[in-house]
Order: structure tokens, then C-alpha cells, then sequence
């Protein structure tokens, strides 16, 4: 077996209820684990995933989110949408907590709103590279 990563992609649609954060971050962890994730980035990936079931489902057009999930050699993305207007910006205040402050900033090392795609709602896309941020900066 070698080192070699192949881009892999993953759209689930779930229905807003209690199987969304079993489902998610198990698609999440899986991905991350075929793009050679290191396990301090998988945590925070899988993180991100169960904040994203936590707060997202509320904020859909119709109760369905719909996440894509993306990984390479370098990196794992997710994208959140459609969510109805103002969506984005409401997961990332249902995602601030007391004491610690907005854990999908804190842990995405890219995180933007847009329009979605389509023109239909936005969309929260996020990002986790896998060298580490602490790596990457000189100490």
C-alpha cells in the first residue's frame, strides 16, 4: 500500500432528527481517514461535524441538510447548504458557546458564507488543513 491519496467527495442529505451526528460524523471520520488524516485534525474535523448537526438542521429550507464533504492529500471540506436566508450567519451563533467562543472559528482554519451555488439560500463552507496549525507556525 502506498502514501498516495485520491480526492474523494461525499454528498449526504439528512433529515433533521437524531441520526444526523451519528451519520455525519461517521461519513466525515471515514473520509478523513482514506485522505490520511493525522488523528489531531480528525478530531477537529469530527468536531466540526457535530457542531454542524447541533446547529445546522434548524436553519435549512426544508429541514433536510445537505452536506458535502470533501477531502485531498491536504485537506477535508465541508459544505453546508442550502440554508435558508441568514443561515449561515444563525448556525455560527447557535455554534458560540459561554466561556469559549465560536468553536466552528476556532477550529476551521477557513471558514466563509455565501450564496449558495444555485442562488437558492447560502452556504457555510468550511475548511481544515492537515498540517497542523501549531506546525505551521514558528514557535
Amino acid at each position: 500500500m502506498t502514501g498516495t491519496v485520491v480526492p474523494n467527495e461525499v454528498r449526504v442529505a439528512l433529515r433533521e432528527g437524531p441520526l444526523v451526528g451519528p451519520v455525519l460524523s461517521r461519513v466525515v471520520g471515514m473520509l478523513a481517514a482514506r485522505a490520511l488524516c493525522p488523528v489531531d485534525r480528525l478530531d477537529e474535523a469530527l468536531l466540526l461535524a457535530d457542531a454542524i448537526a447541533a446547529h445546522a438542521p434548524g436553519h435549512t429550507l426544508d429541514g433536510t441538510l445537505i452536506v458535502t464533504v470533501t477531502t485531498d492529500a491536504d485537506t477535508i471540506r465541508l459544505r453546508v447548504g442550502p440554508l435558508r436566508e441568514d443561515g449561515a450567519e444563525a448556525v455560527l451563533a447557535d455554534a458560540t458557546l459561554p466561556g469559549v467562543g465560536n468553536v466552528l472559528e476556532r477550529v476551521a482554519d477557513a471558514l466563509v458564507t455565501e450564496r449558495s451555488d444555485n442562488g437558492n439560500g447560502e452556504e457555510l463552507r468550511l475548511e481544515i488543513a492537515f498540517a497542523s496549525r501549531s506546525a505551521a507556525t514558528p514557535g
